[in-house]
C-alpha cells in the first residue's frame, strides 16, 4: 500500500454494532446525560471577535440571499441581519469573482459599524474560491462533499489503495487552505450535508450518517494533521432523525479520537411557515437538551432576518438549562439506541373504530377541550379540513363529580372522534363513575403516585370490568415503586404518560432535567417492568423547558418534548395541550408528526434557505408550488434553488424541482434528472405533468367535488 502523506492520521473504524472491526471498543457515548442537560465541553474557537464554544452563549447565524457579486444588496442584508441579533453572517462564494467581492463587503460592512460581527464564506466545489475568500473573511465554510470531488452518483468499488489514494488526493486539496486559515487566524467549518457525500464516501459507507461523519473527519484529520484547531462541525440533513442521529455519532467518534470541537447545528432544506419551524426545533432542540451545540442557524425558506427570532428562542429556552455540573435526576437506561432510530415495541390497543395504537400504527392524536364545548367542537372542525389529520381521541377534565355529571351529558352526543379521554382529579372516585356511559371506547386518565400499589389495581379492576382504558399519568420514579403491581397487571389496556413537571418526576432534579428525559426514563421504567404497554406523550404548560404564552415558544415547547421524543422512537399518542384552540392544537400535533417522519399527513416539501447561488425566488415559488400539490399525501417533493445539494437532499425525495441556469429548471425523479433546462414558465405544469405519468397524483378534494 502507498505511504500516507507525513502525519496524515488513518481513519478509525466506527464504534458501532455491526461494524466490524468495532466489537473491543469501548460503549456508546455521546452525551453525559439523557434525562438533563449537561452541556458538553469543548474547546474555544474564534471567529473574528466571536467565541464559539467553551464557555460561550450559543451563537445565533444566518445567511444573505442576495448575489455577492451585488455587494451593495449583500451589505444591506448583512447590516439587517446583525441589527436584529444575527452574530455570524454566512455569505455564499460561489466562484474566485464573487470570492474577491468579499473584500469590499467586508470593508463597508465594517464601515457601517459592524466590525465586531464576523463575516463566513460559504465555498462548495472551488478550493480556488476558497483560497480567495480566506484573505478577506474571518471563517471558510467548506463542503467536504464536494470541495475537491465531483458528485457523479458513480458506483464502484474502492480498494483499500484505492481509498488511500483518495485521501492522499484530498490531504493535498484541502491542506494549502488549512495553512493559510492558521497564517492568517481564520476559522473553519467543515459542513457536512447529507445531500451532497462524496461518490467515495458513498459506496464505502452509503447515504447514512455513518457516512456523513466521515466525511467530516476526513477533512478534520487533515486539518489536526497541521496543528490546527480551530475548526467548528456541522451534520446537516433536511430530515431531522439523520441529522440527530449524525450529530450524536459524530461526537461519539470524535470522544474517541479526543476531540472537543464545537458544533454548529441546523437541519437544512427545513422548508418555511410553521413547518420549517418544527423541524428546524426537532432536530436542533433534541441536540441542544442532550447538551450538544454551540451555534446554531434556523434555515428557512423565507427572509432571513425572520430566522433569528426563532432561533433566539430556541437558544434562549436550551441556555436556561445550563449551569455548574449537578448530581441528581433520573438515570439509567431508557432502552434507545440513540445512533439508529428503532421504534418502541408497543402491545397494540383498540381504541375505537380505524384507531389501533401498537406495531406498524401511526401515534394517535388528541386533543383537549371542555365538556361545554363539545357541541360546538364538531361544527369548528367542519370549517377546517381533517380527513387525513382527524380528531382521534378528546381529553376532558374532570375536577369534580359535579363536573362528570356535566360531562356525561355533554356525550350523550356522539363528538367528533373514536375515544374519549377523562382526566379524573382526586376528588373523583371509582364510586362516582356508575352512571358513566359514553358512546365512545373511553380512557380514564388518572395520576398514581409511589404508594398507590393498591389504588392501580382497584382502577384497573374497574376500567377492565367496563371495557374501558387506564392512562396511567406517573412520574417515573413512581414506577419504580409501582412495578409489582404493574407486573401483575400486565400491559391489558393501559396507557401511560406523565404530564407533571421535571423537578415533580424526580425530588431533587436538578434545574437541568428536562421533560424529555423524563418521557426516556417513564420507557426506561417499563422496560425494566416488562411492560409493551403504549405511552401517550403530553406537551402541558408544567412540562415547559421555558413557557410563555406566545404560539412560536408553544410551536418549539412541542417540538422539543414530542419531536424529539418521536425521533428516539418513543410515543403512541400525542397531545399538545398548551394551545386552547382545538383546530390550531390539531394542527400543530400533525405539523410535528409529520415533521418527525412519524406520520405523514400532507405533502412533504424539502426546500432549501436561499443564498447567493439560488438561481429562482424560492419564496414565491415553494408557495405556488404547495398550492398545487400540497393535497398529495404522502409524495414528498424537493425545490431547490441550485445544484449543490439538489440530487442529494432528493435521494429520498419522490420528484425534484432545482434551478439548472437562470430561467431554466430541471425536473427529477429521485436523483434521476429527467427533465433539464425546462423555461421556468413551463415547469409548474411540467412537474404537474410528470407526477401525473409517475401515477401519484390525485385531483384536489374540491375539484373532485
Amino acid at each position: 500500500m502507498t505511504p500516507r502523506p507525513s502525519g496524515l492520521p488513518s481513519p478509525r473504524s466506527p464504534s458501532r454494532p455491526g461494524v466490524p472491526g468495532t466489537e473491543n471498543q469501548p460503549p456508546l457515548s455521546y452525551c453525559a446525560s439523557r434525562f438533563r442537560t449537561v452541556r458538553r465541553p469543548t474547546i474555544e474557537v474564534r471567529v473574528g471577535s466571536v467565541g464559539v464554544g467553551g464557555n460561550n452563549p450559543i451563537r445565533l447565524q444566518s445567511m444573505t440571499t442576495s448575489d455577492t457579486q451585488d455587494i451593495a444588496a449583500t451589505v444591506r442584508q448583512s447590516i439587517a441581519l446583525a441589527e436584529v441579533g444575527c452574530e455570524i453572517v454566512r455569505i455564499t462564494a460561489p466562484n474566485v469573482q464573487a470570492a474577491r467581492c468579499l473584500r469590499e463587503i467586508r470593508s463597508q460592512f465594517t464601515a457601517a459599524g459592524f466590525a465586531a460581527v464576523p463575516l463566513v464564506a460559504d465555498i462548495h466545489f472551488l478550493p480556488q474560491a476558497a483560497m480567495e475568500a480566506v484573505e478577506h473573511v474571518e471563517k471558510v465554510r467548506v463542503n467536504p462533499g464536494n470541495y475537491a470531488d465531483k458528485k457523479k452518483f458513480a458506483v464502484r468499488e474502492y480498494s483499500d489503495a484505492d481509498y488511500e489514494a483518495e485521501l492522499r488526493r484530498l490531504h493535498d486539496a484541502f491542506s494549502p487552505l488549512v495553512l493559510r486559515c492558521k497564517e492568517l487566524g481564520r476559522a473553519l467549518r467543515i459542513g457536512t450535508n447529507h445531500g451532497s457525500l462524496s461518490d467515495r464516501i458513498m459506496n464505502r459507507y452509503g447515504d447514512t450518517p455513518l457516512g456523513m461523519v466521515e466525511s467530516a473527519l476526513e477533512f478534520l484529520r487533515i486539518a489536526e494533521s497541521h496543528g490546527f484547531r480551530q475548526s467548528i462541525l456541522s451534520m446537516k440533513a433536511s430530515n431531522p432523525k439523520v441529522m440527530i442521529e449524525a450529530y450524536r455519532l459524530l461526537v461519539d467518534r470524535m470522544q474517541g479520537e479526543d476531540m472537543r470541537y464545537p458544533l454548529h447545528l441546523g437541519v437544512t432544506e427545513a422548508g418555511d411557515g410553521e413547518d420549517g419551524r418544527i423541524k428546524s426545533a426537532i432536530g436542533i432542540g433534541s441536540l441542544l437538551l442532550d447538551g450538544l451545540g454551540d451555534t446554531i442557524r434556523v434555515s428557512l425558506t423565507e427572509d432571513s432576518v425572520y430566522e433569528i427570532p426563532v432561533a433566539r428562542a430556541i437558544a434562549e429556552k436550551a441556555m436556561s438549562l445550563w449551569g455548574e455540573p449537578e448530581s441528581g435526576g433520573p438515570a439509567g437506561d431508557d432502552g434507545v439506541d440513540p445512533y439508529h432510530f428503532a421504534r418502541r415495541e408497543t402491545a397494540a390497543l383498540d381504541l375505537g373504530p380505524s384507531c389501533l395504537t401498537g406495531p406498524e400504527q401511526p401515534p394517535r392524536v388528541i386533543v383537549r377541550t371542555q365538556a361545554a364545548d363539545l357541541p360546538s367542537l364538531a361544527s369548528k372542525l367542519a370549517s377546517i379540513k381533517v380527513e387525513d389529520t382527524p380528531i382521534e381521541g378528546i381529553l376532558i377534565a374532570i375536577e369534580s363529580p359535579a363536573a362528570l355529571a356535566d360531562a356525561i351529558r355533554a356525550l350523550a352526543s356522539p363528538p367528533p372522534a373514536a375515544f374519549i379521554v377523562l382526566e379524573l382529579a382526586e376528588p373523583v372516585g371509582i364510586a362516582d363513575l356508575t352512571p358513566l356511559s359514553t358512546p365512545l371506547r373511553t380512557v380514564l386518565l388518572r395520576r398514581f403516585r409511589a404508594q398507590d400499589g393498591s389504588l392501580l389495581h382497584e382502577w384497573a379492576a374497574l376500567a377492565r370490568l367496563r371495557g374501558w382504558v387506564l392512562a396511567c399519568d406517573a412520574a417515573p420514579p413512581d414506577l419504580t415503586a409501582l412495578a409489582p403491581a404493574l407486573r401483575e397487571l400486565k400491559d391489558h389496556d393501559l396507557i401511560f404518560t406523565w404530564s407533571g413537571s421535571p423537578a415533580e418526576s424526580a425530588p431533587g432534579a436538578p434545574r437541568s432535567a428536562h421533560s424529555l428525559g423524563s418521557y426516556r426514563a417513564l420507557a426506561g421504567e417499563l422496560r425494566a417492568a416488562g411492560l409493551r404497554a403504549p405511552i401517550w406523550i403530553r406537551a402541558t404548560a408544567a412540562n415547559a423547558v421555558r413557557g410563555d404564552n406566545s404560539f412560536l415558544s408553544k410551536l418549539i415547547e412541542a417540538s422539543w418534548i414530542a419531536g424529539g421524543l418521536l425521533c428516539d422512537g418513543i410515543g403512541d399518542l400525542i397531545s399538545v395541550e398548551t394551545e386552547a384552540d382545538a383546530s390550531r392544537s390539531l394542527r400543530l400535533s400533525y405539523n410535528i408528526l409529520q415533521g418527525a417522519g412519524a406520520r405523514i399527513s400532507k405533502t412533504e416539501f424539502v426546500a432549501c434557505p436561499s443564498c447567493g447561488r439560488t438561481l429562482f425566488d424560492l419564496q414565491t415559488t415553494t408557495q405556488r408550488i404547495r398550492a398545487q400539490t400540497g393535497h398529495l399525501k404522502g409524495v414528498k417533493i424537493a425545490i431547490m434553488g441550485c445544484i449543490v445539494n439538489g440530487p442529494g437532499e432528493m435521494a429520498d425525495a419522490d420528484f425534484g424541482y432545482v434551478g439548472g441556469a437562470p430561467g431554466k429548471i430541471n425536473l427529477y425523479v429521485g436523483k434521476q434528472c429527467v427533465q433539464f433546462n425546462i423555461p421556468q414558465t413551463e415547469a409548474d405544469a411540467r412537474l404537474i405533468a410528470l407526477i401525473r405519468e409517475r401515477g401519484k397524483w390525485i385531483e384536489p378534494a374540491v375539484a373532485r367535488a
